[in-house]
């Protein structure tokens, strides 16, 4: 049997410490390096990292957090625990999320893929030689997620770029500050309404509000036929040659975001077709649209005292209900419950990521 991983590719989370301890592993870490995810949660990231590269690797570290980064992609080393395994080359995606670095880990390998990987992503970094030839941009491309503007970080160590163990001299410095708001959500790619599995933070959603619910509960009806075409997208990119779930670059969008989300099960009803129709039975077809058009209606609203206008009168007391609510919740606003996101999307082995930042316009 194959035992190649280039099917595979999981999701990583670590944090701002200059030991970039794991906080979160996918499943499919297992099949590209051989651990567990609690064997790694709460250790150093790096200590998976080739000794030629550590300080390399623990510089970039740093630069990534302190520019403010995002979709970049970096290709190095990672040691597999199997030690007849290696280390195995691996194309990582890193970005900065307020006070965590969220990306993915996967098999590197010339091809289609990985070249389609480097062309979406906003940086490429060599720390391997030999995967130079991974190395594929497209010239003068803007970026469509600028860093904010966040102080220059400090200068490289004496040791970089020197092809020999170097963690003894490698950087040290203390846990970085948060960067700008940026949420991370990991979703169930293999659902049609990609349930949230994990949500990195509080600045954009309610954690406890978001778990567990779909991803589209969030989004707003308007833009929910488009963002769904936009994960449709993702999806079809994250497969690997063999027809196998896998990474798949990185695409860019933006949409309203619902704070408080909704009930996206619900659809609207399919609009009446239209009167002016080609056919014979005429008083048939136009018996037929009246039904529908009955059915499309929202129920009508009887209160005990009956009569023409009770309906409207419940739907008043229905709207003071709902502004007293708010009034007790801190005076809520549409703006409040509405915002307009800028949002990075991609495709791994097991899971879908969005990262989220507030938009500029």
């Amino acid at each position: 049997m194959d035992s190649s991983p280039a099917c595979v590719s999981f999701i990583g989370i670590v944090d701002f410490t200059e030991d970039a301890n794991w906080v979160y592993c996918s499943e499919s870490v297992y099949d590209l390096l051989g651990f567990e995810p609690h064997e790694l949660i709460g250790t150093s990231s790096l200590l998976l990292v080739h000794p030629d590269e550590f300080s390399e690797v623990k510089e970039l570290h740093y630069t990534t957090i302190s520019a403010d980064q995002a979709a970049v992609l970096a290709y190095l080393r990672m040691k597999h625990k199997d030690p007849y395994r290696g280390y195995i080359l691996c194309g990582i995606s890193r970005t900065v999320c307020q006070n965590v670095l969220v990306g993915s880990v996967s098999f590197a390998a010339p091809g289609p893929k990985a070249m389609h990987n480097a062309s979406t992503a906003q940086e490429v970094k060599i720390i391997t030689p030999t995967a130079k030839d991974l190395e594929f941009r497209r010239w003068n491309d803007p970026n469509p997620m600028p860093p904010c503007n966040i102080a220059p970080s400090r200068s490289v160590s004496p040791d970089h770029g020197r092809r020999r163990d170097t963690r003894a001299k490698a950087i040290s410095f203390d846990p970085l500050p948060e960067m700008s708001v940026r949420t991370a959500l990991i979703l169930d790619r293999f659902s049609v309404n990609c349930g949230i599995l994990y949500c990195s933070n509080d600045s954009l959603m309610s954690t406890t509000t978001c778990m567990g619910r779909s991803f589209f509960d969030f989004v707003s009806r308007k833009d929910e036929d488009l963002v769904r075409s936009w994960i449709d997208v993702i999806k079809s990119w994250g497969v690997n040659e063999r027809g196998q779930p896998s990474d798949g670059g990185f695409g860019f969008g933006k949409f309203t975001l619902l704070v408080r989300g909704r009930d996206s099960s619900i659809r609207p009803p399919d609009p009446v077709p239209s009167r002016h129709r080609s056919g014979t039975n005429t008083h048939s077809t136009d018996s037929h649209q009246q039904s529908r058009a009955r059915d499309a209606r929202p129920p009508y609203h009887h209160s005990s005292s009956g009569g023409p206008g009770a309906g409207h009168r419940d739907r008043e007391r229905e709207r003071d209900r709902y502004r007293d609510r708010d009034s007790r919740g801190g005076g809520r606003t549409r703006a409040d419950e509405e915002r307009i996101v800028d949002a990075i999307f991609s495709a791994h082995s097991d899971g879908l990521m969005v990262i989220l930042r507030p938009s500029s316009t």
